[in-house]
C-alpha cells in the first residue's frame, strides 16, 4: 500500500490529514484482491458504486488499486457492454441481480476520465476505450425518441422505456466523459454528441418524460450535479426545493418526509454546491455529516434516523466514504475532480433547445 497523498483532502471540521488517510485506507481494506469494491466485504458490489470508490481512490493518489477496479470492469463486461446490477461480494460469478441499469453501466465513462486526468496515462485510456465504448452503445440502444433514457434492460432482454431523472442525468455526465475520451483519442463520435443533447434537453425541459421520484432528494439535485442545468437554473432549483430536504447540523434527507438523513447524498449535494460556486455551503453541509463518521474503520454510515437517534441502516459503505473524498478533493483544489464535477474539458453536446 502507498502512503495516501491528502494535502488537497484536508478540509477544516471535516477531515484532517490523518482521518484523510484512514478513510482512504477503509476504502482499500474493503477492496478484493481483483480490484472489485463491494459496498462493504460481504455486501453486494454495483457497478456505480464500485466506480464511485475508485475515483475517490485516485483522489488520494492510490492509482493502482484505482486502476485495478476498472480493470475488474473491462474483464467482466457483458458481451452486449453492460455489466449486471448486483453481483455478491464482488465476486463476479455469483450474480444476485441480473438486470441492467443504464447509469450503472454508463458511470464508466466519468471513472476512466477522471483516471486518466489523475494520472496522464494515455496507455490505460487506450485500453479502456473498447470497454468504454461497448458501455455507452449499450446505453444509448435504450435511448427513447425524446432524450431521455430507460433505465434497465431486464435479463431476458426486454427494456424498460421508463425513465429516471436522477439516472437520465448522471448518464449526461457520463456521455460528456465518453465525448471527452473519444476527443482524446481522435475518435469523434458525433452520434453520441447528438445523444448528449438530447438527453440535457430533456432533463432541462420536459420532466413529465421522467417517472415522478419527486420525493427523492437525488431528483431534486442531480440534473445539476449532471452538468444539464448550469447557471440560473441550477441555482433556481438548489434553491427551491432546500428547506425540503436539507435539515440543518444533520445531512440531507434521502427521501421526504421520512426523518433519515444520508451521507451520500449529502455528499453530493455538496459536490453540486462546489460546481455551482457556493463552496462555503457546501462546506456546511460536509461538516453536518461528521456524526455519521466511524472513528475505528474511517468509513462512515449510511444514514441516520433522527426522530430515533438511530444509524440505520448498520453499514459503513465504500461509496459513502468515496462521494465525501470526492466532494472534499473538489473543495480542496484536486484538478481532475475539478474538472470533471465543473465541466472543464468536457464538450456540452448539441443542445437542441429550440426543438419541442
Amino acid at each position: 500500500m502507498t502512503t495516501p497523498r491528502t494535502e488537497h483532502l484536508v478540509l477544516p471540521g471535516v477531515l484532517t490529514a490523518e482521518q484523510a488517510a484512514a478513510t482512504v485506507a477503509g476504502i482499500l481494506a474493503v477492496q478484493r484482491e481483483d480490484g472489485a469494491i463491494p459496498w462493504f466485504r460481504g455486501h453486494h458490489l454495483d457497478p456505480w458504486d464500485h466506480t464511485e470508490a475508485a475515483m475517490a481512490l485516485d483522489t488520494a493518489g492510490e492509482h493502482e488499486a484505482a486502476e485495478r477496479a476498472y480493470e475488474w470492469l473491462a474483464r467482466h463486461q457483458n458481451e452486449d457492454g453492460s455489466w449486471y446490477a448486483a453481483y455478491a461480494d464482488g465476486a463476479f460469478d455469483d450474480v444476485t441481480d441480473r438486470g441492467r441499469e443504464t447509469n450503472f453501466v454508463a458511470y464508466i465513462a466519468v471513472g476512466v476520465w477522471h483516471h486518466y486526468l489523475s494520472t496522464g496515462d494515455d496507455v490505460f485510456l487506450d485500453r479502456m476505450w473498447p470497454t468504454v465504448y461497448a458501455a455507452t452503445e449499450f446505453v444509448l440502444r435504450l435511448q427513447q425518441p425524446g432524450g431521455q433514457i430507460g433505465w434497465r434492460r431486464d435479463d431476458d432482454g426486454t427494456p424498460t422505456a421508463d425513465a429516471l431523472l436522477t439516472g437520465s442525468s448522471s448518464i449526461h455526465q457520463a456521455l460528456r466523459c465518453a465525448l471527452a475520451i473519444a476527443e482524446q483519442r481522435e475518435e469523434p463520435q458525433p452520434d453520441w454528441e447528438l445523444a448528449a443533447g438530447a438527453l440535457r434537453h430533456a432533463i432541462r425541459r420536459h420532466p413529465e418524460r421522467f417517472l415522478d421520484k419527486d420525493r427523492y432528494s437525488m431528483d431534486w439535485y442531480y440534473p445539476v450535479l449532471g452538468g444539464a442545468l448550469t447557471g440560473a437554473e441550477a441555482k433556481a432549483r438548489i434553491e427551491e426545493s432546500w428547506e425540503r430536504f436539507v435539515v440543518p447540523g444533520l445531512g440531507v434527507r434521502c427521501v421526504v418526509p421520512n426523518p433519515w438523513v444520508t451521507g451520500g447524498e449529502s455528499c453530493e449535494l455538496a459536490l453540486t454546491l462546489w460546481a455551482m460556486g457556493e463552496s462555503d455551503r457546501a462546506l456546511e453541509v460536509l461538516q453536518s455529516i461528521q456524526h455519521l463518521r466511524d472513528a475505528d474503520s474511517g468509513l462512515y454510515w449510511t444514514g441516520y434516523v433522527f426522530d430515533d437517534d438511530a444509524v440505520w441502516p448498520q453499514e459503513l459503505t465504500s461509496w459513502t466514504a468515496g462521494s465525501l473524498l470526492l466532494a472534499v478533493a473538489a473543495l480542496g483544489g484536486h484538478e481532475a475532480t475539478c474538472a470533471v464535477f465543473s465541466g472543464d474539458r468536457l464538450p456540452a453536446g448539441l443542445d437542441p433547445d429550440c426543438c419541442g
